[in-house]
């Protein structure tokens, strides 16, 4: 008894998103092209594109070979691994190709659930004009293919009408020049009596040795007299 063929087993896909850049003097036609051999490789891998967008020219983040702006042509498309490296591969054969970026958005999707909006996938010319802040705009920069915008500065906070404002801070008095000790007279040294001279110790010595005998005498009287 034949038993039934078993089921394949069901592949599930994945989502992409992948911008490139042409250079800024491709014309229509070119640029074209270019998708059209996108179109090409998506089909033939058994893929799915779901939404193409040219945006236009604008600005780079860094020069490349010498341009500073580029057109931007922005794919998103279902399909599955070998899809990625054969359409990367493709655009880098193209010389009016200067950079691509492709993105992982989804995983495990059922490709015959997948829905196409026929005017999402058709490619319009767009003239130049200034770039648009919109989210085409801000997903580009998050690849850094666009450079950001530079931080504005913070505004300085006013003071408040009526609020209590901060003192000054005190300053600490200077203290006045310290006075002049004043001086203590010092005084002089007494000057040391000269000695005296053997002539002047003479004469001193005369009166006392004429009081002692003039005493002597008076005793001697006394002693006379008692008797």
């Amino acid at each position: 008894m034949a038993t039934a063929a078993a089921a394949p087993a069901k592949r599930w896909a994945r989502e992409y998103e992948t911008i490139y850049i042409l250079r800024p003097d491709v014309d229509n036609e070119t640029a074209e092209k270019v998708v059209d051999r996108a179109r090409d490789v998506v089909k033939r891998l058994s893929g799915t594109l779901t939404k193409l967008d040219n945006w236009g020219k604008r600005r780079l983040a860094y020069p490349i070979q010498k341009n500073t702006r580029g057109i931007f042509v922005y794919l998103k498309y279902v399909g599955f691994g070998d899809l990625v490296a054969e359409l990367e591969r493709n655009l880098r054969l193209l010389d009016e190709v200067v950079r691509f970026q492709t993105v992982l958005l989804r995983e495990d999707i059922d490709p015959a659930t997948v829905e196409v909006d026929p005017e999402e996938v058709q490619y319009l010319h767009v003239e130049d004009e200034d770039e648009p802040e919109d989210a085409e705009t801000e997903r580009a920069r998050s690849l850094g293919l666009i450079p950001r915008a530079p931080r504005a500065e913070r505004p300085v906070a006013d003071v408040p009408t009526g609020g209590a404002t901060a003192a000054a801070p005190e300053t600490a008095p200077v203290p006045a020049a310290a006075a002049a000790p004043e001086t203590v007279p010092v005084p002089a040294p007494a000057a040391a009596p000269a000695p005296e001279t053997p002539a002047e110790a003479a004469t001193d010595a005369e009166p006392a040795a004429q009081e002692a005998a003039d005493e002597a005498e008076g005793d001697d009287e006394k002693l006379e007299g008692g008797a």
